[in-house]
């Protein structure tokens, strides 16, 4: 991976996995275009990376994001550039749907706004019992927009409809059962399910992350000839070859 020096998040490789962190807490993490492009680069790094299997998203501070930084948004004069990077007109969500390896959301602060891109954009998420979520959106006359996006990949569109005129916080027993978080932290150990990725082949994950991306794009009556060319393509690789013999 380039080396660079980040502005607003802070990464690590650790063994068989990247730790990307959320740097921004005297802003409540609230991302700026800096920081979506930096995210943007450190997954690229990954996804260019075969000895990483899994990225865990993290945060400084007590609340784990709260969205879109809107005074840097419209004016992005306000943004502190990085020098190392040029950016690019990104949506977070469209961040995450180029990930192609899995990734781990640990959230011990709360998830307010645009955050909602992150939690429904990874594929696992992890919080303490007592975090709450909210999208206040509507409270400024604005709507979620990008998140029902993200949301869609996660409830039907009934259920996202009614979250996004919701306004008011609700917890992570709710969040559970709207299907945005998968575990409470105080539940499990973290380590213990971090351990089953590392010997799983990153070319079958990779293959298998990209086939779900295109997935959506293809005719109903051809997904499986799709996804049997996809079988038959990873099937021909060496390190599948390697692995049945």
């Amino acid at each position: 991976m380039q080396t660079i020096t980040y502005q607003y998040i802070r990464v690590k490789k650790i063994d068989f996995r990247m730790e990307v962190t959320l740097a921004r807490p005297e802003k409540r993490n609230a991302f700026t275009p800096t920081m979506v492009n930096e995210i943007a680069h450190a997954f690229q790094g990954v996804n260019d990376d075969d000895g990483i299997k899994v990225v865990m998203l993290k945060a400084e501070g007590p609340v784990f994001c709260a969205g879109m930084d809107l005074k840097i948004f419209q004016d992005v004069d306000l943004d502190m550039q990085n020098p190392q990077i040029k950016n690019k007109d990104l949506s977070l969500g469209e961040v995450f749907a180029r990930l192609h390896k899995p990734s781990i959301a640990i959230v011990e602060g709360n998830v307010i706004a645009g955050a909602f891109l992150i939690i429904a954009g990874c594929t696992y998420v992890f919080c303490s019992e007592n975090v709450q979520f909210r999208l206040p959106e509507l409270n400024l006359g604005i709507f979620p927009f990008q998140v029902m996006a993200s949301l869609l990949q996660v409830m039907p569109e009934k259920k996202m409809l009614q979250l996004c005129l919701h306004t008011d916080y609700f917890s992570a027993r709710e969040a559970m059962e709207y299907g945005l978080v998968d575990g409470f932290l105080e539940e499990m150990d973290i380590e213990d399910f971090l351990a089953k990725f590392n010997n799983i082949s990153s070319s079958a994950i990779v293959a298998g992350f990209k086939a779900a991306r295109e997935l959506p794009s293809v005719a109903s009556e051809k997904r499986y000839g799709f996804l049997l060319k996809k079988l038959y393509e990873l099937k021909s690789s060496e390190e599948v070859k390697n692995r049945i013999v």
